[in-house]
Parts: C-alpha cells; structure tokens; sequence
C-alpha cells in the first residue's frame, strides 16, 4: 500500500524534494511522519549512503520487498512479539512499516500471531507465579520456567490469559518459512547480529 506523502512532516517543497530522491526507485519507500524531513534532506546532502537503496524498494515475484523478508527472518529467532521495540533500520534501510507490515504478512498467511498459552514463553517466572498464587495452587515455588508455563495452562483458559496480558508472540507459517527459505540473497545482504 503506498504511503500518502502529504503526511509527512514538512512543507510541499520538501516533499516534492523527497519523491525526487526517490523518483528511480520502483516504488516510494515508507517515511514515519514524525520524521524531520527538511532534516532529513540536509543530512542527505552531506552524508553519502542515507537513501533507502533501490534493490530494497523492488517487489520479489511474491509481491512483497526485501524488508518483509527480513520481518520473517527476525520471526523465525522466536524473539518478536507485538511488544518488540521495531529497529529503525526497517525504515531508514529497508523503506517499510514494519509495525503494519507484519499485519500484511499475517493476512497472506505468512505469519500467525501466538495465542496467549503460547506467548507464556516471554513472561517472568514471577510473573507465572503470581499467577498461580491467586489460583490458590501450592507447590510451585521450585518449579522450572516449562513446569510453570505447563500449570499457567492448565489453571487458566485462554480468554482467561488473554484478559491478563497483551503481548504476543509471532510465528511463522509453513509457507512464511517457505517464503524465507526461497530469498536467502536478501538475508546475506544484511548486516548480522545476535537478535
């Protein structure tokens, strides 16, 4: 979906700036409208390399960019959740709203969002505890985190859980990990680090 560029945070002239620097791309890359962009313009002309590169705003034959690529490569470590503070490098780098964009991939069928039981993984074992206090079991106090996990779900339904918390795991559809697995190119490309 294209971004209405009126939004932007600046005047028409800097806007009109804006989609000439991007005038060669195939399409026009996502740009926050809480950005500066008569800052950013400025930093453009004094710092090679601030553009969103061209190859990243070319579609791949499934209709999605290279950045959703990499939404489904940062789902496949098991760390990204509604709650995940998203990287600036999905904007800056990739030209994409990473935030909304992974509602597109769970639309195609690409990414499911976990249920409450499932998304007990990212919770303290505190957290877990109390929980299990105010349903009056005893014992659990030397649990392990998976013996924990295991009573939360057996104490609670899953409207009860989805009531107690919000955040909520991503995980990838057979055809997501498909998806992933047919562009590797777009993963060798980006810069690694331990996520």
């Amino acid at each position: 979906m294209a971004q209405d560029y009126t939004q932007l945070n600046g005047d028409a002239e800097a806007i009109a700036a804006v989609k000439a620097l991007y005038a060669e791309h195939d399409e026009l890359p996502y740009i926050s409208p809480k950005r500066d962009i008569a800052a950013y313009l400025e930093k453009i002309q004094v710092t090679s390399g601030q553009t969103v590169p061209k190859r990243n705003m070319v579609r791949l034959e499934e209709d999605v960019l290279p950045g959703h690529i990499i939404i489904l490569w940062r789902v496949r470590f098991g760390t990204y959740t509604n709650q995940t503070v998203i990287s600036k490098y999905f904007e800056y780098d990739y030209g994409i709203d990473a935030k909304s964009d992974i509602e597109i991939l769970i639309d195609r069928g690409y990414v499911r969002e976990m249920s409450a039981k499932e998304s007990l993984i990212y919770l303290t074992a505190q957290m877990l505890k109390k929980w299990l206090k105010e349903k009056g079991v005893k014992g659990y106090s030397k649990f392990s985190k998976e013996e924990l996990m295991d009573a939360v779900r057996e104490q609670f339904t899953e409207e009860e859980l989805a009531e107690k918390y919000e955040e909520r795991g991503y995980a990838l559809t057979d055809s997501g990990e498909d998806l992933l697995d047919k562009h590797p190119e777009v993963i060798d490309r980006h810069p690694k680090k331990k996520y």
